[in-house]
């Protein structure tokens, strides 16, 4: 089964039916998650800030998400971000999907294996398989411009970043600029979940275009979201075949 988890301007999946929503209990905490019908299959959505939305990316608990995922039955799951650019190039309402990340939380619960030694690997933090999966979707949904590659760099929030610091993500190799995508993407492996993003460009990063517009950036996350949801629905469809 599929899980889908939804961030900021996919807080819910409207076009999920036959909706049963549940609290997942997990040694970790619970987890809200919704299952039901997406097309002709069976998913389930997670909301990743909660249901309501109230937690700050540094406050989520990405153990009892991704617990919960897991103890529900999912094995793949598609991970949608809304992200700022940190490459020039990249516009708004581009969809990139990242194949690599670089980690610059603290304070977060990074791993199930508090209690032993257990090292993953953790080379390719996305899945290359579901990755293209959402590539080829993506292709065949006209005003879709998407990257097939990309460095997310993973801030610790909630604040949005400095110009300075966009500009250290671009020399370290970053592309695109997130909250979330860690430790999620790495529970995700020691969970043994195929993992993999779809991020959408919301914002110019800092001082690449000016002072940010916290309205610009919400008009934005909900132009893109109905194609977001094309794309997955694209690659749920494709598995049925």
């Amino acid at each position: 089964m599929f899980g889908i988890i939804g961030g900021t301007g996919l807080g819910d999946l409207a076009s999920l039916q036959s909706v049963e929503s549940e609290l997942v209990y997990t040694p970790y905490g619970s987890a809200f998650v919704e299952r039901g019908l997406f097309g002709d299959q069976r998913v389930a959505f997670m909301p990743r800030h909660g249901q309501p939305a109230v937690h700050p990316p540094h406050r989520i608990n990405y153990r009892a998400n991704i617990q919960a995922l897991k103890q529900i039955g999912v094995t793949r799951v598609l991970a949608v971000t809304a992200v700022g650019s940190v490459a020039p190039d990249l516009e708004v309402g581009d969809f990139v999907v990242p194949d690599q990340i670089i980690d610059y939380t603290s304070g977060r619960e990074q791993t199930f294996f508090d209690n032993q030694i257990s090292h993953i690997d953790f080379t390719y933090p996305f899945d290359k398989g579901l990755g293209q999966q959402i590539i080829d979707s993506a292709k065949a949904i006209s005003g879709v411009n998407c990257v097939p590659f990309g460095t997310y760099g993973c801030t610790n929030g909630p604040r949005l970043e400095s110009a300075a610091e966009i500009q250290r993500l671009q020399f370290d190799g970053c592309t695109i600029v997130g909250m979330t995508a860690m430790p999620e993407a790495s529970l995700a492996r020691e969970a043994a979940l195929v993992y993999a993003g779809l991020s959408v460009v919301v914002n110019k990063g800092a001082g690449l275009a000016g002072e940010l517009n916290l309205e610009e950036i919400s008009a934005s996350l909900t132009t893109s979201m109905a194609k977001v949801v094309a794309v997955l629905r694209g690659v749920v469809d494709a598995h049925a075949l």
